[in-house]
């Protein structure tokens, strides 16, 4: 498990020392988003929001558009690939028009994790075990201040890999009326020792009531990433709900590093019907 983690702190860092593009004198900046700092009371600081507005949003409009809530949302994160693939999927009608929320990241270890009783987990990253705070930011302070300044129409999805998979899984679980459709993408379930994918078999079955969309997917990965994503789409299958609408697609030729991108487009094209379009 200490491997594991030692790829995702290195992938951290290689993406977090990424240099920014210094604009020339002439030259002008090419702006592909807005930039949102709000002031959060459940985490006790500011946090950053990279916001995509799709094309002819007007804020005199009255057209109403889906939210796309991105984990690891910096602007040197997964922001900019992630919107950029949402614009070319409006150009060619592959996903409806939809407004991306671009999360920046302040501790992503900290934010995107549950306790942990394992003291692997706790030596590696002792600041982990915040989600609860996060959870509470995302539902009573990020989601009301987007419907509140933004024309949105109440369909929300929610992107997050490895650790972000991790936040996404357990609000499916704990939370699920956050979210419409959820993507969930190289999960770190194994958090904990698998304590809360464990519990994923019970808490479906109690819920047949729950209708949503579940993308999941993982590349070529450790042994235990491929064994706890099988755990929580094995739980999806067999709680009996039919009004679970489960999309499961491991991309074996990708990696860790290397999936998201092409997870997320098959993931759109999918939950929207507009495979073979």
């Amino acid at each position: 498990m200490m491997k594991i983690l030692a790829l995702f702190a290195t992938l951290l860092f290689t993406a977090s020392a990424l240099p920014a593009q210094d604009i020339t004198e002439g030259e002008k900046a090419f702006c592909f988003g807005a930039v949102e700092v709000i002031q959060s009371e459940a985490l006790s600081e500011e946090r950053t929001l990279n916001i995509y507005l799709p094309s002819g949003y007007s804020p005199d409009s009255a057209a109403n558009y889906p939210v796309i809530y991105l984990l690891d949302g910096s602007a040197h994160e997964d922001f900019l690939h992630i919107a950029g693939l949402v614009q070319f999927m409006n150009m060619y009608e592959l996903l409806p028009k939809s407004i991306v929320v671009g999360i920046a990241n302040v501790d992503r270890y900290r934010d995107f994790t549950h306790p942990t009783t394992d003291p692997e987990d706790l030596k590696a990253l002792p600041a982990g075990g915040g989600s609860e705070k996060f959870i509470n930011f995302l539902e009573k302070e990020l989601q009301p201040f987007i419907e509140k300044n933004y024309k949105t129409n109440g369909q929300k999805t929610i992107i997050g890999q490895s650790m972000g998979g991790l936040l996404a899984t357990e609000i499916l679980l704990k939370k699920p009326y956050l979210f419409d459709d959820y993507i969930i993408v190289s999960p770190s379930l194994w958090w904990d020792k698998q304590s809360l994918v464990n519990q994923a078999d019970a808490i479906f079955k109690a819920n047949m009531d729950l209708k949503k969309k579940v993308f999941v997917s993982l590349g070529k990965e450790h042994p235990v990433m491929h064994e706890v994503a099988d755990k929580l789409v094995d739980a999806i299958k067999n709680s009996g709900n039919e009004n679970i609408t489960l999309f499961y697609e491991p991309i074996l030729d990708e990696g860790h590093a290397t999936i998201l991108h092409i997870a997320v487009y098959k993931a759109f094209r999918m939950m929207n019907g507009t495979v073979g379009h």
